[in-house]
């Protein structure tokens, strides 16, 4: 079909093995003209939280922040980094690198706080896929700048994406931290829909310093006071979580559970779904890729929608709500609920304890629930189908999110 519609007759190779297509988003952004066939161009905003100072770890001091990627610019996040880098006060920086582009500000960041004398701790994923030679490289050279390079855990993944800054303050040590559901990379904070929590929590500082403890050998596993870490308490936790709702729909309140992934396939979660739908939990989920969840199957999942929106940017973040008898829960994640996140990788589930915050993820997730244009519903047959549009405008989630001046609030 190719050959026909390029009409190309010679100039065709036969590979033996697997052909990275990255290359094409390379030759479609390098070729002048045809501008008739590319996506408008978006410019990211820079986040209104910071846009009247330089000292980004001030704002979070006073307060949360999230950062919605690739609506709002990745920038803060390398600002956040330079500022550390560059101030006396601070003493330590330690952060997770599984996916960095090749240019990364972040890691000249690095490398210059190393210098600067500073304690610089970077856990690097040797077997991200695809990323293995580059990663190689980054390793080497943050430990030819002085940087503590350490290579995860025997058997197990580092896939959690956690930035944290220690300074020493007048009262004492104070902890500032950055928590994801993507990559430290700037190029794909462009094209992944992602989203950022910094913040300076007594009680996230605390597990986030821990958490870097236990993966560089330096402690065993604790007690957690706000994540929740694969492989050995993540899919504990969010089954407990489901039970709450179950309990509350059994007791006849209204029960409701929203979240957001790219894949769905561990069967114990997948039951565990099942039981929550069977007690009466009304349930959202909005997987982008894999869901072996069947839902509307009468008497099982009836209560359960699953939708999958692909659209210009790729949807990447996970958020889980949990209605909990109005006392609403969000949670940002790394994982997927397979289970090879959920079992054999480091992984986490971070609560957002700021209400605007909170009410601010929930719009987000209802905005995709809404989507009637790129979204697709997944049927019991396994068929995905168009979203039923009844007297109903137009809501493509990912455009309004472009077009909204801001939207926070």
């Amino acid at each position: 079909m190719l050959k026909d519609e390029l009409e190309i007759n010679d100039g065709l190779f036969m590979i033996d093995g697997p052909l990275d297509l990255s290359f094409l988003m390379k030759f479609a952004s390098s070729v002048p003209g045809h501008d008739q066939l590319r996506n408008e161009r978006f410019e990211p905003q820079y986040a209104q939280e910071f846009e009247d100072t330089e000292d980004i770890m001030s704002v979070i001091a006073q307060r949360d922040v999230l950062l919605y990627h690739p609506y709002e610019s990745f920038e803060p996040v390398n600002e956040f980094v330079w500022q550390a880098a560059r101030d006396p006060e601070v003493l330590a920086i330690k952060m997770t690198m599984y996916r960095v582009n090749g240019q990364s500000s972040l890691v000249k960041a690095l490398e210059y706080a190393a210098a600067e004398g500073k304690q610089v701790t970077v856990v690097v994923e040797l077997k991200a896929r695809f990323d293995e030679e580059r990663n190689i490289a980054w390793a080497k050279q943050l430990e030819k700048a002085g940087c503590h390079v350490v290579y995860g855990l025997v058997g197990l993944k580092i896939h959690v994406k956690i930035l944290l800054v220690v300074r020493r303050e007048q009262h004492g040590l104070k902890r500032y931290i950055h928590v994801g559901t993507g990559n430290y990379n700037e190029a794909t904070a462009k094209t992944y829909t992602d989203i950022g929590l910094m913040t300076s929590n007594d009680t996230i500082g605390a597990d986030a310093s821990a958490l870097f403890n236990e993966v560089t050998g330096y402690s065993v596993p604790r007690n957690w006071e706000a994540f929740a870490v694969a492989p050995n308490g993540l899919k504990q936790k969010l089954i407990k979580l489901i039970d709450r709702e179950i309990e509350h729909a059994q007791a006849g309140k209204e029960a409701k559970i929203i979240a957001k992934m790219n894949s769905l396939s561990n069967q114990e979660m997948i039951n565990k779904l099942y039981e929550a739908s069977i007690a009466g939990v009304k349930i959202d989920l909005i997987i982008r890729g894999v869901c072996c969840l069947k839902p509307e199957v009468p008497g099982l999942s009836e209560n359960i929608r699953v939708i999958s929106i692909v659209d210009r940017y790729l949807e990447h973040s996970r958020i889980v709500y949990f209605y909990n008898d109005g006392d609403e829960e969000v949670y940002l994640s790394s994982a997927d609920w397979m289970t090879r996140n959920l079992e054999k990788r480091v992984e986490l589930l971070c609560p957002v304890f700021d209400d605007e915050l909170k009410n601010t993820l929930i719009v987000l997730l209802k905005m995709s629930l809404s989507d009637n244009v790129k979204a697709r519903q997944l049927r019991m047959t396994g068929q995905y189908e168009v979203v039923e549009r009844v007297y109903e405008e137009p809501f493509r989630s990912q455009y309004v999110a472009q077009q909204v001046s801001s939207w926070k609030g």
